[in-house]
């Protein structure tokens, strides 16, 4: 999923890693980095937001780190009603698609992430919810 968002965006080879994790970890970080204290479904942290991150000649570029938590993943696909398979390639889809650099603060912002992530999920074969 991870690879098919960034054909779509058009990046060129990087990398970025992908942890997944518990509830009470993500809960965590989204205190920590977010001010937000309870647990979420997916964080992203940007390697290109904030000081230049400088790799060393012949290393690809580092877009960042996606935290998903499974046990959110898992109760989001049961009560809407689809596999957790489909749940995952979601947020890995927003997670990649927010080290990109968009967001969902402002509706508009929100219309257009939304409609990157149906294009990179249609895409994949996986039905948008």
């Amino acid at each position: 999923m991870a690879r098919i968002t960034l054909e779509h965006e058009k990046v060129g080879d990087c990398q970025l890693s992908v942890a997944v994790t518990t509830d009470a970890e993500i809960h965590a970080l989204n205190r920590r980095y977010a001010a937000e204290d309870k647990p979420t479904d997916v964080l992203a942290f940007s390697q290109e937001e904030g000081e230049e991150f400088v790799s060393a000649p012949g290393e690809l570029r580092h877009l960042g780190d996606v935290v998903i938590s499974l046990e959110t993943a898992e109760r989001q696909a049961s009560e809407a009603g689809h596999d957790l398979d489909a749940e995952m390639a979601h947020l890995l889809a927003h997670g990649v698609l927010h080290l990109l650099g968009y967001d969902h603060a402002a509706p508009d912002e929100e219309r257009e992430m939304r409609q990157r992530e149906r294009a990179v999920l249609a895409k994949a074969g996986v039905e948008a919810h």
